[in-house]
């Protein structure tokens, strides 16, 4: 029991940085008109400044698992908190387009960094059975940091010429209690072994969390007697979890699941509701996504990570080729339960599966380099996504843009079904010994 405790307390503290990662990438849907007009932006500008935070997350990506590596799970987990703290307070405060897009971009160097290290440190304290519940409470906090963004910027609207400075600035809070929180979690055990050769600490760490604490030790120790620092990722040798990781985040994204949470609003006033029904419409996504994404939590264990895809892609392929015909045929009395239908075939496949996953398939030694390359690869499509989607639909037309993601899913269901293996109730190091050549 004293386990189970331990194990559900910090992965839900180290989760809660998936919940600022959340509310820090939805609250921007709530102020995007406002900012066009305020600072009258053409679309281009207006994209980029959208899209500043995500280029952020290129950076927080590519370069989360050095100081993971090098410091420590913990302490980097901590200037997360930080950075997500200065970012909402400096957004909310900012007087032209420049400030406001560099707090942001500060803001998504904490999105990126917590999307590498939060899932290693929660894959790395957690028994094989659970893993994939305790891994997805990243992902459960994400979709908890999304409704609630959605759900302040419907009760801030109207509050008055400034309330897209409070939708912005309320990030401040849940940042600040993480930073907190984090101070009372210990280092990933394999963290110590493998970068400190801290036995005893390992020890002291697990024997709270595992059944069988000295035989993990000795497992971990005889897979990667140490970690070497000439260990280099991009070899022959990982080029198969390399592949797994960079299809898996370039599906992620090419649902256009980004495209949907930021301009929600915009999707829905196009299918001619107003702006509070729109706001009202969004927070309705956030409450699809948590309700599919406890769904997927729930399964992910039981019935394994390909069964998830797989109803994820139907359901992906199935609800976006709906909205592609809703603006084809200017029909959008059931756009609404389309876009649902759309953000709970994410929730309960992608949203579910993306971080276990790619935090499982790379072995000790590189998971952080790994999960930093499946991270780059996603925030680099999100951030290109994001900053065209204005450009394109405004060219090409929703129908077109829609159809394109319904297509790229027919895609994904080719890689799940012929590619992606499963990795559910296997341990780190017998997931390796399947996936890495040696």
């Amino acid at each position: 029991m004293n386990m189970n405790k331990h194990v559900i307390f910090w992965s839900i503290t180290v989760g809660l940085g998936g919940m600022l990662f959340g509310m820090d990438m939805t609250v921007i849907s709530g102020v995007e008109k406002t900012i066009k007009e305020l600072w009258n932006l053409d679309d281009w500008t207006h994209g980029f400044a959208m899209a500043t935070a995500l280029y952020g997350t290129v950076l927080g990506a590519a370069f989360g698992g050095i100081p993971a590596d090098k410091f420590g799970r913990k302490k980097t987990l901590f200037w997360i908190g930080l950075s997500f703290l200065v970012s909402s307070i400096g957004a909310a405060l900012a007087t032209d387009v420049n400030s406001f897009m560099i707090f942001r971009f500060l803001g998504g160097l904490g999105i990126g960094a917590s999307s590498v290290v939060a899932p290693i440190y929660i894959s790395e304290i957690a028994p094989a059975k659970h893993r994939g519940k305790l891994v997805i409470s990243f992902q459960l906090n994400i979709v908890l940091g999304i409704l609630i963004a959605y759900v302040s910027n419907y009760l801030i609207s109207g509050l008055g010429e400034n309330d897209w400075r409070w939708m912005l600035g309320i990030v401040g809070l849940p940042s600040l209690l993480f930073s907190i929180l984090i101070l009372f979690t210990p280092e990933s055990p394999t963290f110590l072994l493998l970068h400190r050769n801290d036995q005893a600490g390992a020890l002291k760490v697990l024997e709270l969390v595992d059944p069988d604490p000295k035989g993990t030790i000795t497992r971990i120790l005889t897979n990667q007697t140490k970690v070497s620092t000439a260990e280099r990722i991009f070899t022959s040798k990982y080029f198969k979890p390399l592949l797994l990781a960079f299809l898996f985040s370039f599906f992620n994204q090419l649902s256009g699941i980004n495209a949907v949470l930021y301009y929600a609003p915009r999707i829905f006033e196009k299918a001619h509701l107003d702006k509070s029904s729109a706001l009202l419409q969004s927070a309705g996504i956030g409450v699809a996504n948590l309700i599919f994404t406890l769904l997927g939590w729930y399964l992910i264990d039981r019935v394994g990570r390909k069964l998830l895809m797989y109803i994820g892609s139907i359901g992906y392929i199935v609800s976006l080729s709906l909205i592609a015909y809703a603006f084809y045929a200017d029909s959008f009395e059931f756009v609404p339960l389309y876009i649902f239908a759309f953000i709970a075939a994410h929730a309960i496949g992608q949203g579910s599966v993306i971080w276990v996953f790619i935090s499982e398939i790379f072995p000790n030694s590189v998971r952080a380099s790994g999960m930093a390359w499946g991270s780059l690869t996603h925030w680099i499509l999100a951030a290109l996504i994001t900053n065209f989607f204005p450009i394109f639909t405004n060219i090409l037309g929703e129908t077109s843009i829609f159809t394109f993601f319904a297509f790229m899913m027919v895609a994904q269901l080719a890689y799940v079904k012929f590619l992606m293996p499963e990795t559910k109730g296997a341990t780190l190091e017998d997931i390796e010994s399947t996936i890495v050549m040696h």
